[in-house]
């Protein structure tokens, strides 16, 4: 009776470590695919020659981070605010301003803090807050406007991309 009894035991413990490894497996499967995606906006010239935007979702692996990036250097920059520019008057522009340009080169412009805008053809403005990821891609063309909101410096960190660097994810064209 004490060997059946220990053989019940030992069984209910295993089937009882089963059920919960597999719960918790279930679980940490299920945070994995709830994880927030990581955006980044492109900016990028059309066979039109004008710059259009898309948004493109990084592809990420099980630990939840992109294929390590090759990138040319990093610069922080401060960006005073376009005089009269803001969210409901995005046709400001400064004296200094350039208005349409096209990016030095390929690159990532993060905005760290303060607020902005990327207008690209037919309209399209990017709003790039806190965070926000822009790849600039539009090295040819007519290029783009950038617009710094106030009321505080926009700063921002620019990361120039290496020659032959692929960003990989799923696109969605921005539109509005």
């Amino acid at each position: 009776m004490r060997a059946h009894t220990r053989r019940r035991v030992l069984l209910t413990l295993v089937f009882a470590s089963a059920v919960i490894w597999m719960e918790t497996t279930d679980r940490d499967v299920a945070v994995a695919q709830q994880r927030k995606a990581v955006t980044i906006t492109r900016i990028y010239t059309g066979s039109d020659g004008l710059a259009h935007a898309e948004d493109i979702d990084l592809k990420l692996d099980s630990r939840g981070a992109s294929e390590m990036l090759k990138a040319t250097g990093a610069e922080f920059s401060v960006r005073p605010p376009t005089p009269g520019a803001n969210e409901k008057n995005t046709a400001a522009s400064a004296s200094t301003d350039p208005g349409w340009h096209r990016g030095p080169a390929r690159q990532f412009v993060i905005t760290l803090s303060g607020s902005s805008e990327v207008e690209v053809s037919g309209g399209v403005h990017v709003l790039a807050g806190p965070g926000h990821i822009n790849l600039i891609e539009d090295t040819t063309g007519k290029g783009h406007i950038t617009r710094n909101f106030g009321p505080e410096d926009r700063i921002a960190l620019t990361i120039p991309l290496a020659d032959g660097v692929v960003i990989e994810g799923t696109t969605r064209p921005r539109t509005r």
